[in-house]
């Protein structure tokens, strides 16, 4: 049977009128195999709704206005802007503060410690330089105006005892420092400021800023790096007038007037351009964005980064299930924008990136040719701005060049390459920071595990290394979103992980009890696999509502396992013929007999197990399941049979023969078909009947049988079994080497990964599914689990592989540690 044609057969064995009846052997065999743990479920789901801790975080989300803190730093820029108040016409200018609000802030908000630092003293210890520059543009702000001399006296104390950090490395720089704070050092001497800076400290900055605009060719007003740190160019002795500004608005000027959303950059070019009506409209739509605040946020509009950032915060933390219809609200919002080609989302890559992978993999149809230009490394560091050439940016351009979804996308290929590689060199880096700890740890993740990043343990990684506490983030001057980053997710999501895995170790200790019953554990030859697989299971369907979905998956491995190892090595031609015909017979077996104990035990597992989810999916279905979950074991144990019928016999299968029983008897089918029964969505015949469920099946099971070669191809060369490997240097006649033959594998791999992922993401009611979308994403979530249990050996069958995984979706509860409190000098 050619591969295009190869179909698990038994989806489109349908034809048959369905029953509308269960019988009574099905409906009570093995009901009093386990205790009902639902009411459990439903009680601990309605103490959520009780407490109203969903509701909360759906207003969150549902909030208009983004939150943004409040930046010292921009708000003092902006504060210096005046405007000519001479009515008499006389040509000498008279000016006054065109933000008033904006100086009485600066005013009335100076810190305990003399500081204007825009987050609580002592809260991250690497963010001096931070204060620093928050400080002085504070201090230049009111000593601009003549006012508040004694604050002005008492953030020069502040900066005198903290002046040490301006040349520190270890301090987490400011993008732009190292020109914005000279020219504000300039700025101050000018108003006659006695800074308290040694010589050897400010003069190597001063000239390592002239160096700087010298290598950016700042006089061409064509380095955008530049006009991002415009605030250091604000002296008439650097500007050389007014032109140079308007050319900087030329070129940079984005459409809401901004200098690239910075407040602080549009107040600097404003120094000079009072006259400016874009960007003082800028600066006023700003002001009266937040009801008119008296002061600013560190960089505006950020509407669509903060709302893609609470979206994907949700995933990482695993909790986006109770905010299902608030998330596509929210992609329904971007998407719109993304439309129209919002400038705020395209000018930003991160942003770009972030948005174009929750999109994709949402179903919304988003083209990669939006990267076209970023997909080799030296075109991309000479084009975009110094914001975007942070390992944060370019990690998302990686994960979003993982969600290649037709044959052939060049550009993300190319940005796969360079990103991967790159960011692979940047994380042998030495870490100063706990955000860099952290980001590390992100990249290191997603570099391991491209295609197997399981999302319970990326859910416990999230929430470990979580910024939640201290969620500071560094642009010009530091910044936070109130709510995308509310600890409240957090604590939830710990309560929730918690909760889930308190609930799955009680479903797990009733599996074993089960094994136990029906003495699988006597069977020696057989692999003992009850926690690989509801650890599989935990790690995808990790809700409180599943429990039912995880024991069918469970059992079912289990189940899968035994037959697999009977077929393998365990049994004889005698006893695979006696279980086949078993099967055959179902209800009729007592007339078959068993022809040998193990036999006996493997049997009797699988009818009662069988018969247990045939009455428990028909009654949530609302029609009778049976005839799919018997076609899944024929079909099963026919592809088994031919199999081992090719091995007695010494016959070689080509490729195309070997991969159409192959994909079958890798065994899923009855893993994880018969969970999706049990997802809380409508499982209609239409939708088993589809050649859109026959192919997703398909895809999956090609997959897990082409990494189980991969992985196992050692032994079971030296078990005389097929594999595909082996079979693809056979067929070459020699020529054909084992690692040409891996890579060509790996293509077929890539090729059914990208068809699977591409049907996954199509969204309920597009032409061409009518397979529910919670079911697609059940095939998508297993491909990822079978790519980690066959990364580099078999880890299915290792007894060490996957002990720490398991560990960490089932056994360890998270606790979060202890917050360390900092001090500033003063």
């Amino acid at each position: 049977m050619p591969l295009s044609t190869a179909r698990f057969t038994t989806l489109n064995i349908l034809s048959r009128p369905a029953v509308n009846h269960v019988s009574a052997g099905d409906a009570t065999a093995g009901r009093n195999s386990r205790p009902n743990l639902l009411p459990e479920v439903q009680r601990e789901m309605i103490r959520w709704k009780e407490e109203g801790r969903v509701g909360k975080m759906k207003e969150m989300l549902r909030k208009e206005v983004v939150e943004l803190s409040v930046s010292p730093y921009d708000t003092a820029w902006v504060a210096m802007v005046g405007r000519n108040n001479n009515n008499d016409g006389s040509r000498q200018q008279q000016l006054q503060p065109r933000f008033p609000q904006c100086l009485r802030w600066v005013a009335e908000n100076q810190q305990p410690d003399g500081s204007w630092a825009s987050h609580p003293a002592g809260a991250d210890p690497l963010l001096v330089k931070d204060s620093l520059s928050s400080t002085l543009a504070s201090v230049l702000a009111l000593r601009s105006w003549g006012v508040a001399d004694e604050l002005v006296h008492r953030g020069l104390d502040f900066i005198r005892c903290n002046a040490w950090a301006a040349a520190d490395k270890k301090q987490r720089t400011p993008i732009g420092f190292d020109i914005i704070f000279p020219g504000m050092m300039e700025s101050a001497a000018a108003l006659g400021l006695n800074l308290p800076f040694h010589p050897s400290t400010f003069q190597p900055m001063l000239q390592n800023r002239d160096l700087l605009l010298q290598s950016s060719a700042w006089a061409s007003g064509k380095r955008a790096d530049v006009a991002f740190a415009a605030e250091g160019l604000a002296t008439t002795t650097r500007s050389n007038g007014g032109g140079r500004w308007r050319e900087v608005l030329r070129q940079h000027q984005r459409k809401n007037g901004s200098l690239f959303n910075s407040p602080s950059a549009t107040a600097a070019a404003l120094l000079h351009l009072h006259d400016d009506k874009k960007s003082l409209a800028y600066l006023d739509s700003v002001l009266s964005a937040y009801h008119n605040s008296p002061a600013v946020p560190a960089i505006f509009p950020l509407d669509i980064f903060s709302r893609l950032y609470m979206v994907d915060n949700l995933v990482k933390l695993g909790i986006q299930q109770y905010f299902r219809r608030e998330i596509t609200l929210i992609l329904d919002h971007v998407y719109k924008y993304w439309i129209q080609r919002d400038e705020e989302l395209f000018s930003d890559i991160g942003c770009l990136a972030k948005g174009f992978r929750l999109l994709r993999l949402n179903g919304y149809h988003v083209s990669s040719e939006v990267f076209e230009g970023l997909d080799r490394k030296e075109d991309y560091f000479k084009s975009v701005l110094t914001p975007y050439k942070s390992n944060d940016t370019i990690l998302e351009l990686y994960k979003a060049s993982l969600t290649t979804l037709l044959p052939s996308e060049p550009i993300l290929d190319g940005i796969k390459d360079w990103t991967s590689s790159y960011l692979r060199q940047t994380s042998l880096s030495p870490k100063e920071s706990d955000q860099d700890q952290r980001l590390a740890q992100e990249v290191e993740y997603a570099l391991r595990f491209p295609y197997a990043s399981l999302e319970r343990i990326e859910n416990r990684l999230s929430i470990e290394t979580a910024e939640v506490y201290n969620h500071v983030k560094l642009l010009k001057t530091s910044y936070s979103l109130s709510n995308a980053g509310n600890k409240d997710w957090l604590e939830f999501a710990v309560d929730d992980f918690n909760k889930c895995q308190s609930l799955q170790r009680k479903e797990l200790e009733v599996l074993e009890r089960w094994v136990k019953e029906y003495r699988i554990e006597e069977l020696k030859f057989a692999r003992q696999k009850v926690a690989y697989g509801f650890f599989a299971a935990a790690a995808i369907l990790f809700s409180l509502e599943h429990a039912e979905a995880r024991s069918s998956w469970a059992k079912n491995t289990v189940l899968v396992t035994l037959v697999d190892d009977l077929f393998d090595v365990g049994g004889s031609e005698e006893e695979l013929l006696n279980f086949i015909d078993l099967v055959k017979a179902w209800h009729g077996h007592e007339s078959i007999g068993f022809c040998s104990e193990k036999v006996e035990i493997i049997f009797k597992a699988v009818y009662d197990a069988t018969n247990e989810y045939i009455a428990k999916a028909s009654l949530v279905q609302g029609r009778c399941v049976k005839h799919h979950f018997m076609d899944m074991w024929l079909v099963l144990l026919d592809c088994m049979w031919q199999e081992y019928v090719r091995g007695r016999d010494k016959i070689i299968p080509t490729m195309e023969e070997y991969i159409a029983t192959g994909y079958v008897s890798v065994a899923l089918g009855p893993v994880i078909l018969v969970p999706m029964y049990f997802l809380g969505c409508n499982l209609s015949e239409e939708a088993m009947r589809s050649k859109e469920y026959d192919d997703l099946f398909m895809n999956v099971s090609v997959i897990a049988r082409l990494l189980n070669d991969l992985a196992t191809i050692g032994r079971e060369i030296a078990q005389g079994k097929e594999n595909s490997l082996a079979l693809g240097m056979m067929q070459g006649n020699g020529k054909v080497t084992e690692e040409k033959a891996r890579r060509e594998i790996q293509r077929m791999i890539e090729k059914h990964r990208k068809e699977l992922l591409r049907m996954v993401v199509l969204k309920d009611g597009d032409e061409g599914t009518v397979v529910p979308r919670a079911v697609k994403e059940v095939f998508w979530q297993t491909s990822k689990i079978v790519h980690m249990f066959y990364m580099s050996k078999d880890g299915f069958s290792s007894p060490h592989e996957m002990v720490a995984a398991i560990d960490s979706v089932i056994y360890k509860p998270i606790v979060l540690p202890h917050q360390h409190h900092h001090h500033y000098s003063t």
